[in-house]
C-alpha cells in the first residue's frame, strides 16, 4: 500500500499521541545522530513529551552542546582563541567519529564472515547427510558430545608429541659437537 502523507495537526487522541511521540523521538534522535556522524557536527536536542517527562540526545552530549552554545557571545578574556578550541575539540570529534566508523566496518565484515562460516557448516553438515544440530535429538547431542571430547584428546596427545619433538630439536642444536 506504501505510505501516505499525512495532514500536519494535533493528534487529539491523548494515547495515540504518545505513541506518534515515541516514534516520531526516536526517528527524530536517530536522523540527529546520523547528522551529527556524517557531517561531524555537535548537535543536542531535548524534548519534552505530552506528560512533561524530558528526553534529550546529544553529540558528543548534550552538556557540552548547551555550554558552547550558551558560551557562544563572550569573548576569551585568557587571550586563547574560541575557533581554536572549537578546532581541538572537532579534531577530536573527527577522530572519534573516524574510529567509530572503523570499528563498524570491522564489525560489518565479522558479522558478514559468521554468515558464511554458519553457511559453510550448514552446507558441510548436509553434505554428510547430517542434520543441523538444533534438530538433533538427545542421543544424536551424546554421541556428538563424545566424539567431539575424542578429538580433543587426539589434538592434544598430537600437541604433547609435537612439543616433545620441538623440545628435542632445541636440545640437538644447543648441544656442543664433540
Amino acid at each position: 500500500m506504501g505510505r501516505r502523507k499525512i495532514e500536519i495537526v494535533m493528534v487529539t487522541d491523548s494515547g495515540t499521541r504518545q505513541v506518534t511521540f515515541s516514534k516520531r523521538r526516536t526517528g527524530l534522535f536517530k536522523k540527529a545522530n546520523e547528522l551529527a556522524i556524517l557531517c561531524a557536527v555537535q548537535i543536542a536536542i531535548i524534548v519534552f513529551s505530552p506528560g512533561g517527562k524530558p528526553f534529550s540526545f546529544g553529540h558528543p552530549n548534550v552538556e557540552s552542546v548547551i555550554h558552547r552554545f550558551l558560551n557562544q557571545e563572550k569573548t576569551p578574556d585568557d587571550g586563547t582563541s574560541k575557533d581554536d578550541e572549537s578546532r581541538d575539540e572537532s579534531t577530536t570529534d573527527d577522530n572519534l567519529n573516524q574510529q567509530l566508523l572503523d570499528l563498524l566496518k570491522r564489525l560489518n565484515a565479522e558479522e558478514k564472515r559468521g554468515e558464511m562460516l554458519e553457511k559453510a557448516l550448514k552446507t558441510k553438515r548436509a553434505a554428510k547427510g547430517q542434520p543441523p544440530i538444533d534438530q538433533l535429538g538427545l542421543p544424536e547431542l551424546g554421541e556428538l558430545k563424545s566424539s567431539l571430547e575424542d578429538l580433543r584428546e587426539k589434538l592434544r596427545d598430537r600437541m604433547n608429541d609435537i612439543e616433545a619433538i620441538s623440545s628435542l630439536l632445541l636440545l640437538a642444536e644447543n648441544e656442543p659437537m664433540m
